[in-house]
């Protein structure tokens, strides 16, 4: 589990996170939703240690990153996976290198170990034969599913994903939705997303947590988000196409 206990964050005199206290758990795909400026990406970021927060603590599985030394903070990054927004994979570089890339940097295993492993999490996310192509042979989705492969290489207890589905069309954007959720739940990760996709978070939103101003204004489920009166959700979440139709089914249940 990781527990975030009331973080603040400021940069200069820009307050980011205000407070924010929240809980994610093994096995259960969790949602940080908010517009731009609400803080859910300075959030993700303490979460992967990129940012220390200013005040609070986070708590890995029992582990309070304030009181961890450099060495054990390195430790944990090797146990943490990410999905960045735009894929990030070297384009330079094939697929079965880029996919290496983590496995060659935190680890000491040889050329045969580390192929084996690029082949298991190619086939996992359902690639085959694409080891020896680069990225921009790729279509969006499958460059996806590369950056998944990578993120979960080194079999990490945390998988964090930015903006997973940004730039795909609505199919792809599911197939994406539901390879991250059965991956988190073979392999009971602690997976946190950061997105603004209404889709996603009815399709694998189990757990949901709203930020406005740096402040968590709700926390609920993807069946609830639809039911509940909170001002401050019904207007982030009204642009979607699907909010219409999602709440009058639920309103007639």
């Amino acid at each position: 589990m990781i527990e975030v206990n009331d973080i603040y964050k400021s940069f200069d005199d820009n307050h980011v996170l205000k407070g924010v206290s929240a809980t994610f758990k093994k096995g259960e795909t969790s949602m940080i939703i908010g517009s731009s400026g609400s803080g859910k990406t300075v959030l993700v970021k303490c979460l992967l240690g990129l940012f220390e927060p200013d005040k609070g603590d986070i708590c890995y599985d029992d582990r309070h990153y304030s009181q961890m030394t450099l060495k054990e903070k390195r430790g944990l990054r090797k146990e943490m996976g990410m999905v960045f927004q735009s894929g990030a994979l070297f384009d330079s570089e094939t697929i079965e290198n880029n996919i290496k890339f983590p496995l060659k940097m935190f680890t000491d295993q040889g050329e045969e170990e580390m192929l084996e492993r690029v082949n298991f999490v190619l086939n996992r996310v359902h690639l085959e034969n694409v080891n020896h192509k680069y990225p921009a042979e790729l279509s969006g989705g499958m460059q996806k599913r590369v950056a998944i492969a990578r993120a979960i290489v080194m079999n990490p207890k945390y998988l964090f994903c930015d903006e997973p589905n940004s730039g795909l069309d609505p199919n792809t954007a599911i197939v994406i939705d539901n390879l991250i959720q059965e991956i988190t739940d073979e392999y009971q990760m602690i997976t946190v997303i950061n997105s603004h996709d209404m889709n996603s978070v009815m399709e694998i939103g189990e757990k949901i947590i709203f930020l406005k101003d740096g402040l968590k204004k709700w926390e609920g489920s993807s069946e609830t988000i639809f039911k509940t009166d909170n001002k401050d959700v019904t207007e982030f979440v009204y642009s979607s196409n699907l909010y219409k139709k999602v709440r009058e089914a639920y309103n007639k249940e």
